[in-house]
């Protein structure tokens, strides 16, 4: 059975601490997967809601000193569960205190993945990659090794998304190639993806890399479908017929359609 089809079965609960600007689409998009989103910041409850969950994402869009509390109090509290954690550092390198945030939660909090571009992966773990706001800029390097890198120094499954989305524990590295351009013209697109791989990762614990793998390559052929459909719409067409498609792609659209390549496999 896919990981979606165990997915759309269970309807995981997924623990959110998300940003104010993608809250809504993010809930939309979980429910429309078929999860339970659970959008909880307050610190005086998020223990509690982390130890039921399916699996928490942490998400470090909107920062202050009581979200990071929040964050690192629900991490703890998934860690001591046994509730798989998922980290999505966003934008990480664009001022001081996001990058020391972002370093922080990673080395208090045992992650079960770490979902980013690669500028924010890079400046998580101390490599230099220019980032312009919260999107990945120039940079030249070697994507998948960095990733490797990142896999092997945070003890985590890394996922590295962009023109081609890499997933990795260091050992084992798979591509995916789906998605569209116009995924960056809609606010929220990489937030919602970091949670719709958390959701794959509340059923799939047993492998984290293939969860993970069959989580982005689903979302990027639901991107690719939806865009197919509104070719004469802008952003806002598109959006409405993404979160449809999250809906409507079946296990067997994913398994025929699926580009994935497996780059290193030991």
């Amino acid at each position: 059975m896919s990981y979606l089809a165990k997915l759309r079965a269970a309807n995981p609960l997924v623990h959110n601490i998300t940003n104010i600007v993608v809250a809504n689409f993010s809930a939309n998009g979980l429910l429309a997967l078929g999860a339970s989103p659970f959008m909880a910041s307050a610190l005086e409850e998020v223990r509690d809601v982390a130890r039921i969950a399916g699996v928490v994402v942490l998400n470090m869009g909107t920062l202050d000193k009581e979200a990071v509390e929040a964050m690192l109090a629900a991490g703890e509290a998934a860690n001591r569960h046994g509730v798989p954690v998922v980290f999505d550092p966003v934008g990480a390198g664009a001022t001081p205190y996001r990058t020391e945030t972002a370093r922080r939660i990673a080395g208090s909090v045992r992650l079960a993945a770490i979902r980013g571009n690669v500028a924010e992966i890079a400046n998580v773990i101390g490599e230099p990659w220019e980032i312009k706001g919260v999107d990945a800029g120039a940079g030249s390097g070697d994507v998948r090794a960095l990733a490797e890198r990142a896999a092997r120094k945070l003890g985590t499954v890394v996922v590295a998304t962009g023109k081609d989305d890499i997933v990795t524990d260091g050992s084992r590295t798979n591509q995916s190639s789906h998605g569209h351009p116009i995924l960056t013209q809609v606010t929220g697109t990489g937030c919602l993806l970091s949670t719709v791989v958390g959701a794959f990762l509340a059923v799939g614990r047993d492998d984290a890399v293939e969860a993970a793998t069959e989580a982005v390559a689903f979302y990027g052929i639901a991107a690719e479908t939806a865009r197919e459909l509104t070719a004469d719409g802008g952003p806002g067409s598109f959006q409405i017929e993404f979160l449809n498609q999250l809906a409507l792609i079946t296990p067997d659209v994913v398994r025929e359609q699926a580009r994935i390549e497996r780059l290193r496999y030991v």
